[in-house]
């Protein structure tokens, strides 16, 4: 069901310099930040010959990656987003077989345009898991 690995997010305490580390430090081809409210984030994209990195900033002040980053001052390992053809398909599919999905259960439009869910940490081995239709 799940396709290509999308992107892995990275919740970042300062974002300028999180994207200066990645574009001078590791010469990789850096984004231009982009709000997205509807997320409570501003996200910029680091592209990979074989996926993507997003940096995770806090939009606002009820962001949720302002509850991660206050665990985690440092920052980390937010998420991972995983592809699938049909996101109502995968939904229904991942809901028979017992994962949660948060929020309303609805797909919201992400950071690329295209509909997106979360599934619940507890369900994948801790991971927060995001799926992306392509």
């Amino acid at each position: 069901m799940i396709g290509r690995l999308n992107h892995v997010a990275i919740a970042v305490p300062d974002l300028e310099a999180a994207a200066d580390q990645y574009r001078n430090a590791l010469g990789a081809n850096v984004g231009a930040p982009q709000d997205e409210p509807d997320h409570g984030v501003t996200v910029i994209f680091i592209e990979l010959p074989n996926t993507k990195i997003e940096l995770l900033y806090p939009l606002g002040e009820d962001s949720p990656i302002n509850g991660f980053l206050e665990k985690n001052p440092a920052g980390g390992i937010h998420h991972v987003c995983y592809e699938v053809e049909d996101i109502i398909a995968a939904r229904d599919h991942l809901k028979e077989s017992g994962a949660r999905v948060l929020g309303s259960g609805e797909p919201k439009i992400g950071a690329h345009g295209k509909p997106v869910l979360f599934l619940h940490p507890k369900d994948f081995n801790g991971c927060l898991v995001e799926l992306e239709q392509v």
